[in-house]
This record gives C-alpha cells, structure tokens and sequence, in this order.
C-alpha cells in the first residue's frame, strides 16, 4: 500500500523474512542490484520501496513471484534471482498447476558452457522441475527424445553448482555387457563409456570438460554401474538411475534403499525399450506401482508432444508405439 506518489509498503504476510532476505541479506543484496534506481529498505516483514511508479510496480511484481517460488522450495539462493530478476533477458510469465502465474524464467534451470541456458521447455519437462521442488524421489517415464534424462542431469548440475548437493552420481545397468564388466579391457572408466555416454554427452554441455574432469576426478561426480550401488549409503548426494526399465525389481528396491539424508533421487526410463532377454523381468512399472502413493514421491510421464528432437522421432515413435499395439495379444 503506498504511503505517498514514490513509495510504496510491500508486506511478506506468513513468509519468514529470512527465507526471502537470505543470511546476512545475502538475496536481498543481489535484487537491489536489479533495481538501482530505487530505494528498498527491509524492516522485519515489510519492504519500503521508493521510486518511479513503473519500477515500484515491476520490483513488487517479481517479488511476488520470488515469493511464490519459495513456495515451492526448501530455500532460496542468488541464482533463483538471477532467473526471476534479470526481466530483459528472461522476460514473461507461464501458467503452473493451472492456478499460479509463475515466471518463464522460473524453467531455466542452469546456464551450461558459453553462457547457454538450459532450460525446461515442454509441459512435461516443467512438471519435472516443479515436482523436484516438493520431491526427494521422482520417476520420469516417457520415449526418446521428451529430454527426460537431460532436465534430469540439468537439475543435478544446478543443485551441485548451488551447493544443495556434495556429489552428483550417475548409473546405469550395463545390460549390453551383462553388468560383468571384467573381461572389458581398460580401466572402470574405460569399460562404461559405451554404455554412458548420452550422460557424458549431456554434462559436457553444462560443465566446461577440464571442470568437468577435476570434478570427476575428486569423486564429485562419479559415473557408475549399477552393480557398484550395492552396499552404499549416499548422503548429500544427487543420484540419477537411467535406463531403469533394464533393472530388475530387486535392482530397483537396491537402488532405491541408498538414499541417504538430504539425497535427492531421479529414476528415468522408457518401458517400451526394455533391452532385457525376458522384457517382463523388469522391475520398472512394477516398483513405480509399489510407492506411487508414499509422499515425497512423484511420477512424471513423458509422451510424444514432449518430445525435442528431430520432428521426425515423433512421428517414428508414434508408428513404433501403434506396430507393438496391434502386435500385442488380447488379456
């Protein structure tokens, strides 16, 4: 409400001040930056802000949706403001859950090498992003090409970039190799890089490589088979499982079990790819069936609409899906 022509009283209501200031008002610094011409003093739960009508008006605009996507997280940091604030760059606003005006730039989930921003770009993808905000544990299912496993990896990268995470670990069943790596010549390394290069692919585009390779190197980020999960507990950690639907059910159950405390767990996968001898060995749609309904779970399902690729793998993917249909026996 404003006192006079040039100021205006913005309340935070329920919100903890904290949760929007930022320790030391670390947060609070970054979106005066924003706004130089305007004058904002905080006091308790009540920001003043002083200045022209226009930029008043834009400054409380943002902070509503800053607010709003608090809601939606654990805490906040510099980068949330980056995305929000920087209006020339990423201006305009989206419809989320069909009843809060979020902004576009919300979905830009890190900036990759060259300054590029990845951002989640179909409806699915941003369900994706929206769900990891109120999930630890979140299943994305759907066919090639709908980026899955890219927003997934994207996420993972911006959580460690933001120190919400001490590792990053990536896993996959090696089924083409039997998950019996030792007569492949080479070190580890060596031996999984056929079999995880859409991952390797995927974090060179957001991790310049010799980053990328200290990063390895220290443990940071470790890329694994899913045979080497086995008997660990992984805390502070962000663990994404691809190519799930080549995992048995007991596979599943042990992947799962290593969550540790403040782990957040991305398990991707498309049923209709099932490279296992017997396809009803996997444990995929059964397990997600299991713990569908234990909060802090979430599934998200890909389809073809949200698929980025070349327009033809639509189309492919489509008369692929209609062939096993026909193709399937009557229950």
């Amino acid at each position: 409400m404003a006192t006079n022509s040039k100021e205006s009283r913005i309340s935070l209501g329920e919100v903890d001040p904290v949760d929007i200031y930022g320790v030391n008002n670390r947060i609070l610094d970054r979106i005066k930056g924003y706004f130089p011409k305007l004058k904002i003093v905080a006091r308790g739960s009540e920001i003043i802000v002083s200045g022209s009508a226009a930029d008043r008006k834009l400054f409380e605009q943002r902070l509503r949706d800053l607010i709003a996507i608090r809601q939606t997280k654990r805490t906040l940091n510099t980068d949330d403001v980056d995305r929000l604030f920087d209006v020339e760059e990423f201006p305009g606003t989206v419809e989320v859950s069909g009843d809060a005006a979020m902004p576009d730039s919300v979905y830009n989930i890190v900036y990759g090498n060259e300054g590029r921003v990845v951002k989640a770009r179909t409806r699915n993808q941003k369900k994706m992003v929206d769900e990891y905000c109120r999930n630890d544990l979140i299943f994305a299912l759907g066919p090639a090409g709908t980026g899955k496993t890219y927003t997934a990896i994207a996420l993972a990268v911006r959580a460690l970039k933001n120190k919400e995470v001490r590792k990053l670990i990536l896993t996959r069943p090696a089924v083409e190799a039997g998950e019996r790596l030792g007569f492949l010549p080479g070190d580890l390394k060596e031996k999984l890089d056929p079999y995880l290069q859409p991952l390797y692919d995927a974090l060179r585009d957001m991790i310049h490589p010799k980053k990328l390779e200290a990063l390895m190197e220290e443990g940071i980020i470790q890329i694994a088979p899913l045979a080497y999960m086995r008997g660990r507990t992984l805390d502070s950690a962000f663990v994404i499982l691809d190519e799930a639907q080549n995992t048995s059910l007991g596979q599943l159950k042990m992947f799962l079990t290593r969550m540790g405390c403040n782990a957040k767990f991305i398990v991707t996968g498309d049923a209709t790819q099932i490279d296992l001898p017997n396809k009803r060995d996997s444990g995929l749609l059964r397990g997600i069936d299991l713990v569908k309904d234990i909060k802090g779970i979430s599934v998200v399902r890909f389809g073809t609409e949200d698929i980025v690729r070349h327009p033809l793998v639509t189309k492919i993917v489509k008369a692929f899906d209609r062939a096993e249909q026909e193709s399937s026996p009557e229950v």
